[in-house]
């Protein structure tokens, strides 16, 4: 393993005879590491200001806010990952089998939750602007949407654990601990081309779908000036797939090519690296996006000033809200 560890999606990245003949030319584990801990730093404070802005100050019976408190709660799942794995890459795996598994289901309840989320919430936006002549009655709507969230958690869970079970603490040659897939190859291909069609390509598919139809009703003359909200959930959505995206057909590509030429070897590892920081970063990307409402603005002022008991930023926030 001397390109350093691997989190739990890098099973494309298990090429010994390669790796060990390949040499690195540039330590992306480093700047890996370093970067996780910016984005933990980031996420953690941006997702909690988030949380305490909707619980105080926002309508909860609000389906838009629901779906949005359950993406930072999957958000922060998603983060409290990130200090291990930047250990692992910083270091190696100290935090034995136990948390090998426990951080591998942490990691892909956050990743699953987020995109059923985005899906669940795009599906909602589509049924209230292209099927609005639908009846809908806004309590049954509301416990639907709750019923979704909490599906989609049980759907996480459940799909994160054969992810968990197969991870396994296992030394290299220079007695240096990584927490990795323990299955062989093929299993584990498999595997990974049913989570990536089921969980990224499929929603992405449903998703492109919905807001196909949904820009098309909203463009038209007598709607433009209605549903703000598509355009921050559009947003939301776009985030998520230019975030992971590349991430996906990264590993998708390293899963089917096996390069035998080190250069080209070597330009893949430096794509996958720039991609995974890219989809990790998502987990902190909500929170400014969530800042296109100038209400979320306001409170969050609000909130801050509370906090802070500043008279500095009240000027801040005069100009914030601008």
């Amino acid at each position: 393993m001397a390109n350093g560890s691997i989190t739990p999606d890098d099973r494309a990245d298990t090429s010994d005879h390669i790796v060990y003949f390949c040499s690195e030319i540039f330590n992306f584990s480093v700047i890996s590491g370093a970067l996780f801990i910016l984005i933990f730093i980031i996420s953690v404070i941006g997702n909690s200001l988030l949380l305490c802005v909707l619980v105080i100050y926002e309508d909860l019976k609000n389906v838009t806010n629901i779906f949005v408190l359950n993406l930072a709660c999957s958000d922060l799942v998603f983060t409290v990952t990130l200090p291990l794995w930047a250990t692992d890459h910083l270091h190696h795996w100290v935090f034995g089998d136990f948390f090998c598994k426990f951080i591998t289901a942490a990691y892909f309840v956050g990743l699953y939750s987020s995109v059923i989320l985005l899906t669940a919430m795009t599906v909602d936006r589509f049924i209230t602007v292209v099927l609005h002549s639908w009846p809908s009655n806004p309590v049954w709507k509301k416990r639907g949407v709750v019923g979704a969230c909490a599906a989609a958690w049980v759907i996480s869970v459940a799909a994160s654990l054969p992810d968990a079970l197969k991870m396994k603490v296992v030394d290299d040659w220079n007695k240096k601990f990584y927490c990795e897939p323990s299955t062989d190859g093929s299993d584990v291909e498999l595997g990974y081309y049913l989570q990536v069609s089921l969980l990224f390509f499929l929603p992405f598919a449903i998703i492109v779908f919905c807001y196909s139809a949904i820009l098309k009703t909203v463009l038209q003359p007598s709607n433009r000036r209605r549903h703000r909200t598509v355009v921050v959930v559009l947003c939301i959505v776009a985030a998520f797939f230019i975030c992971w995206g590349p991430y996906n057909i990264i590993l998708v590509i390293m899963t089917l090519y096996e390069p035998t030429d080190c250069k080209v070897k070597q330009r893949l590892d430096i794509a996958h690296h720039i991609c995974r920081i890219l989809a990790f970063s998502h987990c902190c990307m909500n929170p400014l996006l969530y800042m296109l409402s100038q209400k979320l603005r306001k409170h969050l002022c609000f909130l801050l000033l509370v906090l802070l008991k500043e008279r500095a930023w009240r000027t801040t926030c005069d100009i914030f809200l601008l």
